[in-house]
C-alpha cells in the first residue's frame, strides 16, 4: 500500500467496463484517463490516503532517479507483459480509442501534422529524390507514379510538379550540396518534431528527455524514414524488371506483369506499416514495448488511411465542388485535406496502440484511477516539483497526468 500523493485524488467508480477474468488478471476499466470525465469521474472521486498497490509486494521494485531516465519497475512491467485481452476487453479498447479521439484533439492535432507536413514534404521530397538520384531517373519516375496513384484528384498535380522540379533541377555538387542536403533534412525533421509532442499528448506524458537528446532522435527518424521510402522504390523499380524477365522465360510476359502490378501494392502497404510502427515506438517519451515491424495500431491506421484516401478521392472526383469554390487553388486544398486524413489516421493508429497499452496494464494490477499507465524513458527535463511528486525510495507504476500537476501547482500555492 502506498501513501497518494498531495492533490492526486482517485476516482470513485461509476461504471465497469472490464469484467473479470479468469486465471488471477482482473481488467477493471473505471474510466477514461484520471484527467478526463467519461465513464468514471475523477472530479467526483473522494479523497483517498491509499490505493491498492500496482503490483505484489514480491515483485522487483527501485528507485527512480531522479535526474536521470526511470528504468523498469511495474511499469515496465505492464507495458511489456504478454497479458491476453479478451473479446470484451477488446470492445472496450475500442470504445475508449473512439472516445480519446476526441478528448485528446485529434483532429486538432492532425491539423498541426498537417502544417508541418507542408513545410517539410518539400524538404524531404528533395532528399528522397537524391538519394533515389544514385539509383537512377527510373527510381524517380517510379515513386512518381505510386504516388500519383495514391493522391487524390487536382492534388495529384501538385505531387508531379515538386518531384518532377527536383529531379530535373540542375544539381549543385560539393560542399554546397552537402549543406543543402542538411539544411532539407533539418526541415523536414520538423514533422517529427510535431509528431513528437503529439504523441506524449496521446500517453499524457511529459517530455522528460532534454534537447541533446531529442534533436538526434528527431534527425535518426526522419533518416530512417528516407531510407526506407527510397527502398521501398528500388524494390518496386528492379522487382518490376525481374518479373518481367521470369514473364518472358516462362512465355507468360504479360500475366506477369499484370501480377506483379496488383502485388506491388502489398509490398508497399507493408513498408507504410514499418514506417508507422517505427514513429509509434521511437517518438513518444514513454516506455512501450519493444519495437515490433507491425503494431495493431499501425496496420489500424494504414487501413483506415487507404480506405480515407479511396472515399475522399471518389467524393472529390464525383461530389467535390472545389473547382468551384477555390478556383486555381482547389488543388492545394484537396491536398491539404488529403494530408490531414491522412495524418488523422496515424494519429487515430496510435491511440488504440496506447489503449491497449492501458488494458494489459490494468490486467497486471496498475490502478485504473492513476496515470500515465506506462513508464517514462528520461525524466532529466522534468521540473523538480514534478519529480518530487515521486514517492522517495519506491517505483510507482503512476505518474501525476495534466490535471493532477495543476491541481497539485494550485495546492501549493495556496
Amino acid at each position: 500500500m502506498g501513501l497518494v500523493p498531495p492533490g492526486l485524488v482517485p476516482r470513485r467508480p461509476r461504471s465497469a467496463g472490464f469484467a473479470n477474468r479468469p486465471g488471477g488478471n482482473n481488467i477493471v476499466m473505471v474510466g477514461m484517463r484520471g484527467k478526463r470525465a467519461g465513464m468514471g469521474d475523477k472530479r467526483g472521486g473522494e479523497p483517498a490516503d491509499e490505493v491498492p498497490a500496482p503490483r505484489p509486494a514480491d515483485d522487483t521494485t527501485g528507485a527512480v532517479a531522479s535526474g536521470g531516465a526511470a528504468r523498469g519497475g511495474a511499469a515496465g512491467d505492464a507495458a511489456t507483459a504478454p497479458a491476453r485481452l479478451g473479446l470484451r476487453s477488446w470492445f472496450w479498447v475500442l470504445v475508449r480509442t473512439v472516445r480519446e479521439f476526441r478528448r485528446d484533439d485529434l483532429p486538432d492535432r492532425a491539423a498541426a501534422l498537417t502544417y508541418y507536413g507542408v513545410l517539410a514534404i518539400f524538404p524531404a521530397l528533395l532528399v528522397l529524390v537524391s538519394l533515389l538520384g544514385v539509383v537512377g531517373r527510373q527510381a524517380t519516375d517510379s515513386v512518381l507514379e505510386n504516388l500519383q496513384e495514391l493522391t487524390p484528384g487536382s492534388a495529384r498535380d501538385i505531387v508531379h510538379d515538386a518531384v518532377t522540379g527536383l529531379r530535373d533541377a540542375p544539381g549543385t555538387s560539393g560542399l554546397l550540396a552537402v549543406l543543402g542536403l542538411a539544411a532539407a533534412l533539418w526541415s523536414a525533421s520538423g514533422y517529427i518534431a510535431a509528431f513528437i509532442r503529439a504523441a506524449n499528448a496521446i500517453y499524457d506524458m511529459p517530455e522528460g528527455r532534454p534537447v541533446w537528446k531529442v534533436a538526434p532522435l528527431r534527425l535518426a527518424v526522419t533518416v530512417l524514414l528516407m531510407v526506407l521510402l527510397a527502398g521501398s522504390a528500388v524494390i518496386v523499380v528492379f522487382s518490376g524488371g525481374l518479373a518481367r524477365q521470369v514473364g518472358r522465360m516462362i512465355g507468360l510476359d504479360d500475366a506477369m506483369i499484370t501480377l506483379w502490378s496488383v502485388a506491388k501494392w502489398p509490398v508497399l502497404v507493408l513498408f507504410v506499416v514499418v514506417m508507422i510502427a517505427l514513429l509509434y515506438w521511437s517518438t513518444p517519451n514513454a516506455r512501450v514495448r519493444g519495437f515490433r515491424w507491425m503494431t495493431p495500431g499501425s496496420l489500424l491506421a494504414v487501413l483506415i488511411w487507404l480506405a480515407a484516401s479511396a472515399a475522399f478521392a471518389f467524393y472529390v472526383s464525383n461530389f467535390g465542388s472545389y473547382n468551384k469554390t477555390y478556383g486555381a487553388l482547389a488543388g492545394v486544398i484537396v491536398f491539404l485535406v488529403w494530408l490531414w486524413l491522412s495524418n488523422l489516421a496515424i494519429l487515430l493508429g496510435l491511440e488504440f496502440d496506447t489503449e491497449i497499452a492501458r488494458g494489459r496494464a490494468i490486467s497486471v494490477g496498475h490502478p485504473e484511477d492513476l496515470e500515465p499507465y506506462v513508464e517514462p524513458r528520461d525524466t532529466r527535463a522534468w521540473p523538480k516539483e514534478m519529480k518530487a511528486s515521486l514517492p522517495a525510495g519506491r517505483r510507482r507504476s503512476w505518474l501525476p497526468g495534466r490535471r493532477s500537476r495543476r491541481r497539485m501547482a494550485g495546492a501549493a500555492e495556496s
